[in-house]
Parts: structure tokens; sequence; C-alpha cells
């Protein structure tokens, strides 16, 4: 569409509405993102704030102390054996990881590689268990790992959670989508289905691996009721469980309890500043066909 200009008796183009530039939606969108990251981040600032705060100072509405002390990470330290809880969810939180991810691969191999409807019902019996709550199978689980003598030890929190559906259908995911002709060209000059699983397909998504394995790691860590079922001795427990030690019938103690909390969180707290780009992958590849 074009107007004559009357001035000099030229057509010129008609001047569209101007639309919004990307700095101002950037603008715009920062805005509304800003008051929600500070709702998400103020408790954990507050957190930390508390583990600095003196017992008469622990319900002062002030930002930051007067006097910032670690008595309370010290006391934490003394009162129980945090260092070694933390080691233990370490341990059953990279076991369980490395294991539930082994498993998950294989039985994802199992169902992309089977005929397309018996891998589809394979693939739909896992989701079923997915969605069973856990709680279901607490008790068949306690009875089998007590037969099998594992009662408080971190073996007894490991065992039940080799496998998992989760792992299982999102790498079910990325095996359906890697090219099938690099698999049967493989097979044809003779490769072995573990070659070629290990050797052709697993290199080619370790992205997908690498952010299945943070959401397991971060799952099994914030782990609590079934470690606190299974382990009675503090050698063996939990850092879940060690902060339970500072809550008592008589009171909190919200000193030491923000300190121990802050110790329990900042593993997985550094963890996803490091590794949040495949965090936020793992969820964009999230959806299932």
């Amino acid at each position: 569409m074009t107007l004559a200009n009357p001035s000099i008796g030229i057509a010129t183009p008609a001047r569209s509405t101007p639309r919004a530039r990307p700095r101002e939606w950037n603008l715009r969108s920062h805005a509304l993102l800003l008051p929600l990251a500070f709702l998400c981040i103020f408790p954990i600032y507050w957190m930390i704030v508390t583990s600095l705060r003196a017992d008469n100072e622990i319900f002062s509405s002030v930002l930051w102390p007067e006097n910032p002390s670690l008595k309370n990470y010290a006391y934490v330290l003394h009162a129980v054996p945090m260092m070694k809880m933390l080691f233990n969810t370490f341990y059953i939180a990279i076991a369980s990881t490395v294991l539930q991810v082994l498993t998950g691969l294989m039985a994802a191999y199992v169902c992309a590689r089977w005929t397309r409807t018996l891998g589809k019902w394979m693939l739909g019996l896992l989701t079923i268990t997915w969605l069973i709550p856990p709680q279901v199978i607490m008790i068949p689980n306690f009875v089998l790992v007590n037969q099998m003598g594992l009662m408080d030890t971190l073996s007894a929190v490991i065992v039940p959670q080799i496998a998992s559906a989760f792992a299982v259908m999102m790498i079910y995911q990325a095996i359906r989508s890697f090219p099938q002709e690099l698999i049967e060209s493989a097979q044809l000059d003779g490769a072995s289905h573990v070659r070629v699983l290990f050797g052709i397909i697993t290199p080619n998504i370790k992205p997908i691996l690498a952010s299945v394995s943070i959401i397991l790691f971060i799952s099994t860590w914030n782990e609590y009721f079934w470690p606190l079922l299974v382990n009675r001795s503090m050698e063996n427990a939990v850092i879940q469980i060690g902060l339970q030690m500072f809550m008592t019938a008589e009171g909190n103690q919200w000193g030491p309890l923000m300190a121990a909390a802050t110790l329990a969180s900042a593993p997985i707290l550094i963890l996803y500043i490091v590794l949040q780009r495949q965090i936020i992958d793992t969820f964009v590849r999230s959806g299932f066909r």
C-alpha cells in the first residue's frame, strides 16, 4: 500500500505500526521474572542468614545479622556426624544414579529394538510402575531388604532403587530418535547388541544420559522416608535424617537447624549452578512420544 505525497507528487510507502523491539521485549520479560526469582531465592538467603545469627537474634527481621558467626556450624559438626552423613548421602546418590542409568539404558534399548507393538507394551507397563506411589511398595521392599540381611546398611537404601522407570522412559525417547540406519549397518557388519548399545548409541546420547543422571541424583539426594525406615544408626544415616536431630518436642534449634540445612543444600545448589543448562534441557526433552 502506498500513499501519494502532495508536495512532490511521489508515492511513498505507508508506515506500518511498529512492533515491540527485542530489547523492549527483554525488558518486559525481566521485569516479570525478577520478582519471581526474588521469591525463589529469598528463602535460601534467609536460611543462610539465620544460620549465621546468634540465639538471641534468630527471630530478628534484620536482613543481615549484626555479628555474624559460624558457631552454629561448629555446633552442628560436633553434635552429629554431619560429614559422615554427607559422605553416606553422596555414596547412595551416586551409586543409585549409576545403577538406574545403566539398567534404564539397557531396558530402553530392549523396548526400542523390539517389535513396535511389543516395545510399546513393555514401555506402557514400566510407565504404570512409575505411576504407583512409592509408599505402596515400601512394605514389600522392607520385607525383601530384611530377608536379604541388609537392614541398617547403605545397601538397604540402594537395592530398591536399582531400576527407575523414569530413566527408561527418558532414554527410550533418545534411542527411538537415533538413526536406525546406523544400527542396522552395524548389525550387518556383525556387531552384537552390546557393541551397538555401548559402542554406537551411548556415545551419541551422552547429553541425555547426563541430564537424566542429574535429575536422578537430585531425587536420591532428597530421599528421606526410605532411609529413615531401613537405617537406625547414625553411622549409616543420610543428611536428611541429621536435620531431624535439631527438631525436638521441646522446640526447634533454629540456628543449628538452618546451618545443617545449608550444609545439606549446598552440594545440590552448586550442582544446579554448574549444570543448570543440562537440567533445563532435561525438562525440555521430557515430552513422551
